[in-house]
């Protein structure tokens, strides 16, 4: 069996965004095996472009730390970060960044702008892809899909 990490986290997290008709995209920090944020897109309830599952769960992970930076924090992600989410990650100093599905149009990462490939980029996080990738996938084609 391939490793899963909290991705069972995010993954419930993407299906609650895709329930409330956000782009079905879920993320999880974890600390020390320990779930200290999870959040899912909330774009449109929020009227907020910014409102991306990982920047959620970024600011609700520092405020339950009394941080800006989560050195030491795992980040898992249902989709590969846009850049946006990418810049942040490193902003947040987080250690470690596993994602399910790629993402060749808005991709940040492994995609786009490669952010941490860039010699500007402050920290780069050990990434970590393909993590129940096909379960992501289904749930953005079905979800896209279903608005077509």
């Amino acid at each position: 069996m391939r490793f899963r990490g909290h991705m069972d986290v995010a993954l419930s997290e993407a299906r609650a965004a895709a329930a409330r008709g956000e782009v079905p995209v879920g993320a999880v920090i974890v600390q020390d095996g320990a779930v200290i944020a999870r959040a899912g897109n909330r774009t449109r309830e929020l009227d907020d472009p910014t409102a991306h599952a990982e920047l959620l769960a970024i600011r609700a992970a520092c405020a339950a730390l009394g941080s800006q930076r989560l050195p030491g924090c795992d980040l898992h992600v249902t989709l590969e970060p846009c850049a946006m989410c990418a810049a942040a990650i490193g902003f947040a100093r987080i250690a470690r960044l596993y994602f399910g599905a790629t993402d060749p149009k808005s991709g940040g990462v492994a995609h786009g702008p490669r952010i941490f490939a860039h010699p500007q980029a402050h920290h780069r996080p050990e990434i970590y892809d393909g993590i129940a990738a096909a379960e992501a996938e289904t749930l953005l084609r079905d979800f896209f899909a279903a608005r077509r």
